[in-house]
């Protein structure tokens, strides 16, 4: 079985997402899909892709779900009850075990910044990494026979042939709502780290132990509508002097 790095890498570069904002569009998901067939390692293959049975390989995909806030109503009655929009691609966790578990070595932990990655030359494609994955982030390329993942577009981030704002990952260059956010969480100065203090970032499912490095920023409470209505006019009726010549302006418009 692989190991994983002796000691903490002195970066640990991931995604910091913002539940608030993302509005669920699939920009980061199509972008992804893009980049990755065209960049790093062989193409994410479909299977059927105009027939009744399509599947794929997406490194990252958008679950939405319908929930309801502490001391809101149940959902599907009028109240409280809002939709979130829930990204998910690999969580590059510290403890990861689809390493571990990793028969050939294939899948391992990059020692200087916290990136997993898959050797897809050595990988058999027998499925045990996805089965340890607790995200369900891993996904078999039918077609190549090899298990594929989100690289955080290792193949960008370190480009130094394309413009410093496009070293980021594909999904975070994309995002319309700017939901996506990526830097160094080993750094508490960085813009990741404030962002996740700020707002609370949360691990996702930290029963698991595996302690993931990408964070996700609750949504923040949502006001009632009737406390963000524009008061009505007031009676103007019984004005006088110039108040009631603008009122009867107003009035012959």
């Amino acid at each position: 079985m692989t190991s994983l790095p002796s000691q903490p890498s002195p970066k640990k570069l991931g995604l910091v997402i913002d539940l608030d904002v993302c509005v669920g569009c699939h920009a980061c998901v199509v972008s992804c899909k893009e980049w990755n067939t065209g960049g790093y390692g062989a193409a994410l293959s479909d299977q059927d892709p105009y027939g009744p049975d399509v599947s794929g390989t997406f490194l990252n995909r958008i679950h939405s779900f319908e929930v309801t806030p502490e001391g809101g109503e149940v959902v599907g009655e009028a109240g409280a009850a809002r939709l979130i929009h829930f990204p998910k691609s690999c969580l590059h966790c510290e403890d990861a075990p689809c390493v571990t578990v990793c028969p050939t070595g294939a899948s391992y932990k990059r020692t200087d910044d916290g990136i997993v990655l898959v050797d897809e030359d050595m990988c058999i494609g027998c499925g045990l990494c996805a089965w340890a994955c607790p995200y369900g982030a891993r996904e078999m390329d039918l077609a190549a026979g090899v298990m594929k993942k989100c690289t955080l577009c290792i193949d960008r981030i370190y480009n130094e042939t394309i413009p410093e704002m496009d070293r980021v990952p594909s999904c975070v260059r994309t995002c319309p709502t700017n939901a996506r956010h990526f830097g160094d969480l080993a750094d508490p100065g960085s813009a990741v780290s404030i962002m996740v203090a700020e707002r609370g970032g949360m691990d996702l499912m930290p029963e698991q132990g595996t302690r993931p490095v990408n964070k996700y920023l609750p949504p923040r409470p949502r006001k009632p509508l009737a406390a963000k209505a524009v008061p009505a006019a007031e009676d103007t009726r019984g004005a006088t002097g110039f108040f009631a010549w603008v009122d009867d302006m107003l009035d012959r418009i």
